[in-house]
């Protein structure tokens, strides 16, 4: 007796998932990762809610209202403001005078890869390896400079130099140095060929080709994460405080010290204030560039 029931073609039917030995390897590691991460770092969120906790966070909310706005305290927050806006600006400029240079280094396509380096580096295997050193000796400088964090070089600069903004802006300029490098390669690694590779059929020199070809296509991207490490630079000057380094952060130490919760509050609006004014201003910035660049 034959079937009348139609058969499914094979393109209409769902293909079956399989998962390869690698992905279940990395899932089981993933959750084991996870589990023994909860245990290992003490994860217990109900102690906020037992007597104890209860009780300390009550007294630092109370202790936080009203903020302190009296005039005494308020004249003494004009230096420390000042302070904190030049340790950033100075700290980021440096890291871009440092970061870009060896960024540029650390681009493949500008050091050994692609077609502005095909001809000149096929028939001569000592200058490739020289290139391609050059490239693994900028990648190594970048990942020392950013492995160590601002707070530790901070603190390894206020031994050298003494108190004050003056180790604040070191450690943020080579802290942020290596990681404005990393970004730059990655942002000059991704634009289009296209344009690079017809100056150099014209001709062009390697600095032509960069400033002509590779910089247009980048710099929105490049000038905006520049201004966003900006802003994370005024939230680690105030943390550079806790070591000495000056700003905010050594005024806010010194009322956390006080139990002057209610201090630590206006200090806290302050540095609000003040992240949110780069934030707009590197918005305008941004929208500036890229209508400039749109046209």
């Amino acid at each position: 007796m034959q079937s009348n029931v139609p058969s499914i073609p094979a393109s209409l039917t769902l293909p079956t998932r399989r998962f390869s030995t690698f992905q279940i390897v990395c899932s089981v590691l993933f959750v084991l990762t996870f589990l023994g991460s909860y245990k290992l770092a003490q994860v217990k969120p109900l102690l906020l809610f037992e007597t104890e906790g209860r009780r300390n966070i009550w007294k630092f909310v109370t202790g936080m209202f009203p903020p302190d706005l009296s005039w005494n305290f308020l004249s003494l927050l004009g230096r420390p403001i000042l302070e904190t806006i030049q340790i950033s600006l100075m700290g980021t400029f440096i890291a871009v005078v440092i970061g870009f240079p060896i960024g540029l280094l650390a681009t493949s396509s500008l050091t050994f890869k692609g077609i502005l380096h095909e001809r000149e580096l096929a028939g001569s295997r000592p200058r490739a390896i020289l290139h391609k050193g050059s490239y693994l000796l900028a990648r190594a400088i970048l990942s020392l400079f950013r492995t160590i964090p601002e707070f530790v070089w901070a603190f390894m600069f206020v031994r050298a130099v003494g108190l004050g903004p003056f180790p604040g802006v070191l450690a943020i300029a080579i802290s942020y140095s290596g990681m404005l490098g990393k970004v730059y390669s990655e942002i000059l690694e991704h634009v289009n060929p296209g344009p690079l590779e017809a100056l150099q059929a014209t001709g062009a020199s390697r600095l032509t080709i960069l400033l002509y070809g590779l910089l247009p296509q980048s710099l929105p991207n490049l000038v905006s994460y520049t201004l966003y490490r900006w802003e994370c630079a005024i939230r680690a000057s105030a943390i550079l405080g806790f070591v000495g380094a000056g700003g905010l952060g050594q005024q806010i130490e010194i009322s956390m010290r006080m139990f002057n919760f209610n201090q630590v509050t206006t200090l806290v609006a302050i540095l609000f204030v003040m992240v949110a004014g780069v934030d707009a201003l590197s918005a305008r910035v941004r929208s500036a560039i890229l209508g400039r660049s749109s046209v």
